[in-house]
């Protein structure tokens, strides 16, 4: 077995809560033992000031876009992120590049022993895959030099293992109801914990809340004393909609005016677009050099796999991660506009959600859009069954078919589609990964 494989076999033997979602339990979720792994590799995660982005959903998004124009402006810039589509490296980058996979084992290999004291003592319970993954990214950006680092939140906020980091500004992105078997089942329970990352005195970019959402926030603000800057408020922002090129916006900030010619696609990137202006103009403000141009540059060429992008023409082929009814809100709101701009024959839509996603909302908030709906299954060990997914999308389309894995679920799609039509491959990010797989192979 060569190291590389040997270290995700030792990365998979850890407790996995990403693979099986626990009760919102301090066994489970104790950030102490986070800090005392990273106090044992002499604070690595201190040295780089940091960008940290908490949200529901575009946090991902989020954070590649503060990240793109940190190069931009002449920093090297490290980037973690989670889930991966694909393969483990997709969560540390530097300046865009995934990190090699003898690094990787090379800074697994530096915290193992740590780990391995950790939970033999087992004070505060048993390290999880997910704090290791970012005590590797912690480890490699510091042994890389990084000027800087962007950091999302795994799960929630105030006990996510990215938690320890003293950032130089807090970002928000939208919230809604996710995660409720964890972080509470009520949207200001949800925004409670994602607004655990505030700090004393660190400024917070927060994107457009429900009010129940932006209460709790607004109270967290004031208690940390903790400037508030809010997108719809001190930045808005101008598009056009339904184009299958860059989206042309017109933002308006709090340290000057922006033309962006966004790459990625869906109406729901203009409010994350918001909020990574907000936190530079923050950076601006601090001192650090990022200019009106470095910001227009930077965004104009932002890279972000599988949220609403296009991987084939003829059929128009488009992937998008709506695991959630937020999500699929959003998602609808986007085809909606793709529809308008375009005529498509037929509309396609295949499938798959994790076990512990509320898809029959997601059923009902797609319903009328497809005329045929294939239901599907991920490889993910929290994949729902596709028998029991379509059962919530029985009557939802002229024709409701079942396919066991991704892969045949495409092809059967594409057998069905003509060129003029619309495929839409949506559900968990774990299906949006093997769309990518398999849209790849098409392409050697």
């Amino acid at each position: 077995m060569d190291k590389y494989r040997k270290a995700l076999k030792y990365l998979n033997s850890l407790s996995d809560y990403e693979t099986s979602h626990q009760p919102h339990a301090p066994v489970f979720f104790d950030l102490r033992r986070m800090q005392l792994l990273m106090e044992r590799v002499e604070n690595l995660h201190l040295i780089a000031p940091c960008v940290h982005i908490a949200g529901t959903k575009g946090k991902g998004s989020t954070a590649a876009m503060v990240a793109s124009v940190l190069c931009a402006a002449g920093y090297k810039t490290g980037l973690y992120v989670s889930p991966h589509l694909i393969d483990f490296e997709e969560r540390f980058r530097i300046n865009g590049k995934l990190i090699p996979r003898k690094a990787l084992v090379n800074c697994l290999n530096k915290l193992e022993p740590e780990i391995e004291y950790i939970n033999k003592e087992a004070t505060y319970g048993n390290l999880s895959t997910f704090e290791v993954l970012t005590a590797i990214g912690f480890v490699y950006f510091a042994q890389e030099k990084v000027d800087f680092q962007v950091v999302e939140v795994g799960l929630g906020g105030r006990l996510d293992a990215t938690n320890v980091v003293h950032p130089k500004v807090c970002a928000i992105t939208t919230l809604g109801m996710d995660h409720t078997d964890v972080l509470g089942d009520t949207l200001d329970m949800i925004a409670k914990e994602k607004a655990g990352i505030i700090k004393y005195g660190v400024p917070l970019v927060c994107a457009q809340q429900e009010p129940k959402a932006e209460d709790v926030i607004i109270e967290s603000c004031r208690v940390n004393d903790a400037q508030l800057i809010r997108v719809g408020i001190d930045i808005t922002c101008l598009g056009k909609v339904g184009q299958q090129g860059p989206q042309a916006l017109d933002i308006n900030g709090r340290l000057g005016s922006y033309h962006i010619e966004l790459p990625l696609q869906g109406r729901f990137q203009r409010e994350n677009v918001q909020v990574a202006i907000g936190a530079l103009e923050v950076l601006a403000e601090s001192g650090y050099h990022i200019t009106k141009e470095s910001i227009e540059s930077g965004l104009n060429q932002v890279r972000w796999p599988g949220r609403f992008q296009f991987i084939r023409q003829k059929p128009l082929v488009v992937i998008d991660g709506a695991h959630n009814l937020q999500a699929a809100h959003e998602l609808k709101t986007a085809l909606c506009d793709l529809l308008q701009a375009g005529k498509f024959r037929k509309r396609i839509l295949v499938i798959g959600m994790s076990s512990d996603k509320d898809h029959v909302s997601v059923a009902q908030e797609l319903f009328g859009l497809f005329d045929i709906i294939i239901t599907t299954k991920s490889q993910h060990p929290r994949a729902l069954s596709a028998q029991e997914l379509e059962q919530s999308f029985r009557g939802k389309a002229e024709t409701v078919t079942i396919v066991s894995d991704v892969v045949n679920a495409l092809n059967y799609a594409v057998k069905k589609a003509d060129k003029d039509a619309l495929i839409c491959v949506t559900g968990s990010l774990f299906i949006v990964g093997e769309a990518l797989k398999w849209a790849n192979r098409l392409s050697y």
